[in-house]
């Protein structure tokens, strides 16, 4: 197996002393299904919970998930077959006992979730309502709204923790590095807060345990269906503390995007696999459909192969998309089902009831992470990782449909049962002796545009090369102004650059994973994980 070149990124990053501090026993950093759950199932366990998020409460996302949440609660339907869907769909790359704790606990969280106040859709009769996505062989996808389950699950989160005056919440706070006491574990963190009264600026929480629910790391990536906030700083966070991350290499490309254009950036409008699900189908700019005889599953195949078929096809033909046919459909059914997904398609002048919708892969969701045991347990003492900024080992190598709101959910109620019991004691932090840094948000868009033509859905050895020329020199550039911009920027460089070595060193196609230069999955070679750790800025990659 090929050697990881050492890279060489910020210890920490570079910013002002606190101004203010406090303390609490836990602190959970994110606001999406996984954080919110993780405070309210802490609620009367521990004394003091602080919730901190980068934006308002509402703003990670969870509220942009449209399709809806998977569980075994059907007529017919199984955990053991949730488990085997799962299982397929992540290459050989999933934890086999992490894949099973999801599935077994999976539906009673939801209904835990429904007794909290989520209104899910139900059918005439009043059963849920249920449907099916890529890679389900079952009808097994609660949905909420239609097409907005996950701002219907937002909305309830957010009404209990309203509800929750035990628990403390300051927006508009980014995360900035942990403080590590003499033993490596946490001993606090840093934020940088704005607007929010005294405390404003740089200031330091002193804590007992931090759990990680900060999301993704989309905004790597040019054209992504992530807000603007999941810059990966979470991910970042932990491994300058000195976490192990891993599986960065699998970065699952949703298939069906909404092409806006060679000069599109940032976040992008999903269609959610559940239009498929409801019978839309994928044709090129003929009219063909291309992937029956590709699946078994055809156009629901799992996400990763749907990606591929259509990268495919649009290297064949020369288009910069293919076409998702749903006219078929009819105007009552868009508007009852699918209302957000139609009403953002005619905002773009895109009218799915008559139009084909022009679709591309993009970036979607990272099924690495912060690599975590099956109690949300990262490899630094008192720091905990749930949802997506997690590597709790259920998506593999590609992430089944519907599964990561499950994930955040189920991980995070498990968190919440061992970690009241293993609280370290309030430790002063120990000399921060690592080697500050700081990059210009100015190198953000090369950044992005290194990452998606050279480390996005179709990979080569040239490609990876030279997007890790573009890095370094990236990682030679010193901000002038320390800013929020700067340390986005500077947390996406870090991970930007471990992703792109170890999509360098697997040299295979796996899942999400596709090289074009070693097309075939590799077993003998390839099948255990990709591990990166940081000491002060030096990473290095373990295969496990």
């Amino acid at each position: 197996m090929p050697t990881a070149p050492v890279r060489r990124v910020p210890g920490r990053l570079l910013a002002p002393d606190p101004g203010w501090s406090t303390t609490a026993d836990v602190v959970v950093v994110g606001s999406g299904i996984a954080g919110l759950t993780a405070a309210l199932r802490l609620r009367g366990q521990v004394d003091k919970i602080l919730v901190v998020t980068k934006d308002v409460l509402a703003a990670g996302s969870t509220q942009w998930a449209q399709g809806g949440i998977a569980a075994a609660l059907g007529p017919g339907d199984s955990p053991e077959e949730h488990e085997v869907d799962t299982l397929v769909a992540g290459a050989g790359a999933c934890d086999a006992k992490a894949v099973r704790v999801l599935v077994t606990e999976g539906p009673e969280a939801v209904r835990e979730l429904i007794a909290l106040g989520t209104n899910f859709d139900h059918d005439p009769d009043g059963e849920l309502s249920l449907t099916r996505e890529g890679g389900h062989h079952r009808d097994r996808i609660a949905h909420a709204g239609g097409d907005a389950t996950g701002a219907e699950i937002q909305r309830a989160l957010i009404a209990a923790i309203e509800q929750a005056p035990e628990i403390e919440v300051i927006q508009h706070a980014l995360a900035v590095d942990l403080l590590l006491a003499d033993d490596g574990g946490v001993a606090g963190l840093t934020l940088h807060v704005m607007g929010e009264g005294q405390r404003d600026g740089v200031g330091a929480v002193h804590c007992r345990a931090v759990v990680l629910a900060s999301g993704g790391l989309g905004q790597v990536f040019s054209q992504t269906t992530n807000p603007s906030v999941s810059t990966g700083d979470g991910m970042a966070v932990a491994l300058r503390a000195g976490a192990v991350l891993r599986d960065l290499e699998f970065v699952q490309f949703h298939p069906t995007v909404m092409y806006l254009g060679p000069d599109s950036h940032g976040q992008q409008p999903l269609i959610s696999e559940a239009v498929r699900g409801e019978g839309a189908v994928l044709v090129d700019s003929e009219g063909n459909r291309f992937m029956q005889g590709v699946h078994e599953l055809a156009d629901l195949a799992p996400r990763d192969v749907v990606a591929k078929a259509i990268m495919r096809r649009m290297m064949e033909t020369g288009e910069p998309h293919m076409w998702l046919d749903a006219t078929h459909l009819g105007a009552a059914f868009w508007e009852r089902r699918f209302p957000t997904i139609l009403a953002t398609c005619r905002r773009y002048g895109v009218d799915p009831v008559t139009d084909l919708i022009p679709v591309a892969p993009a970036c979607h969701y990272a099924s690495g992470g912060v690599h975590t045991d099956l109690w949300g347990r990262s490899s630094v003492p008192g720091l905990y990782a749930t949802g997506e900024v997690a590597c709790s080992g259920v998506h593999g190598a590609n992430r089944l449909a519907s599964n990561s709101l499950l994930e955040g959910l189920v991980f995070s109620r498990r968190i919440a049962q061992v970690l009241p019991g293993e609280l370290r004691p309030l430790q002063p932090p120990a000399p921060d002796t690592r080697t500050a840094g700081l990059v210009p948000g100015a190198v953000r868009r090369e950044l992005q545009e290194a990452m998606t033509s050279r480390v996005g859905v179709l990979r080569n050895a040239g490609g990876l090369a030279e997007a890790a020329g573009i890095l370094d020199k990236l990682a030679g550039v010193t901000a002038e102004t320390v800013d929020q911009q700067s340390w986005e920027t500077t947390n996406l460089l870090t991970i930007s650059t471990a992703l792109a070595d170890a999509a360098a060193l697997r040299e295979e196609t796996r899942g999400s994973h596709w090289r074009e230069d070693f097309p075939e999955r590799d077993d003998e070679r390839f099948s255990g994980h990709l591990d990166v750790v940081m000491d002060d800025g030096t990473t290095t990659l373990e295969l496990r």
